[in-house]
């Protein structure tokens, strides 16, 4: 859930509020007379970098509709 705070109450607690924002991954909505004027939202890789990361992760099967034994299962070994 996104939390929203005005900007009074905002400015003298901003480490707070970045450090919170860090761990928890949620985003932090400024307001400025009861209207939204400022989201922040935590840093996030970008796409590419991401699929840099998952290049060559995907397995193909021959056939997918061929049952799976438990012996298939890399997390039962």
């Amino acid at each position: 859930m996104t939390q929203t705070i005005s900007k009074s109450k905002f400015k003298p607690n901003a480490l707070k509020y970045f450090r919170q924002i860090e761990e928890t991954g949620e985003e932090l909505i400024i307001t400025d007379h009861s209207k939204p004027v400022i989201k922040i939202i935590p840093y996030r890789k970008e796409a590419e970098e991401i699929l840099k990361e998952l290049h060559n992760s995907v397995e193909f099967y021959d056939d997918p509709l061929e049952p799976v034994s438990e012996n298939n299962w890399d997390v039962l070994k």
